[in-house]
């Protein structure tokens, strides 16, 4: 059972989120908060699994409350992000803070439950209409410039910085497989080695690194 606390101001999208997920088989909402300070206290006491969590929050915002959750070493929950389009500005620092997930309010509930599920089997997903927006927020930042800066970027293969560049481009693996002609197994293999050789907690920091590497380019 993948265990859930609901993290948003607006208790029509924590009642929404509520009676889809107890409908549905293999998933329990075992909390909600309606803001940042009583999330981190909620996932402190009740170590759920994932954490549906909204940025714009009164008090302790959301991007803090995911800060504060990865801090602790107790905790394995996972943060999923509700954002939206007009949250742009919070996505950088929502990722730094260990974010594992990003999804947009307007996308159909279902795609939030297929969202838990990803990123309780230890994976990490980004809606493609953020990662266009994210690449876009690294690309007004000064911080980042061309070039492999981690200490691992010399160790990747020509093929796994292929890969790693679609993968800061937002594709799946599947979508990886046909843009490389390679099979989705082989894919999946070298994403898993890029976690490792890149020493990246998730697919959500391999987009970051792709960006901060030079391989990644904001459209436009």
């Amino acid at each position: 059972m993948i265990r859930v606390v609901l993290v948003d101001d607006q208790p029509l999208i924590r009642t929404g989120l509520r009676v889809l997920i107890a409908d549905t088989p293999g998933l329990e909402v075992v909390g909600e908060a309606g803001d940042g300070e009583e999330a981190v206290e909620l996932v402190r006491r009740l170590r759920p699994d994932v954490a549906i969590m909204d940025i714009r929050m009164p008090g302790t915002d959301g991007i803090e409350a995911t800060r504060r959750i990865n801090a602790d070493p107790e905790s394995r929950t996972l943060v999923l992000v509700l954002t939206t389009f007009d949250d742009d500005a919070y996505v950088y620092g929502a990722l730094r803070a260990g974010a594992s997930g990003f999804l947009v309010k307007d996308m159909p509930l279902e795609t939030i439950l297929d969202g838990i599920r990803v990123l309780a089997a230890g994976d990490a997903l980004i809606a493609p209409s953020v990662t266009r927006r994210l690449i876009g927020e690294f690309a007004a930042r000064p911080e980042p410039a061309p070039g492999p800066r981690h200490p691992g970027a010399g160790g990747i293969t020509d093929r796994e910085r292929e890969v790693l560049t679609l993968v800061g481009r937002g594709l799946s693996n599947t979508e990886i497989a046909g843009e490389l002609c390679i099979s989705v197994a082989t894919a999946k293999a070298h994403v898993a080695r890029l976690f490792t050789k890149l020493d990246a907690r998730d697919r959500v920091h391999l987009v970051i690194l792709a960006y901060e590497f030079g391989l990644v380019t904001p459209p436009g």
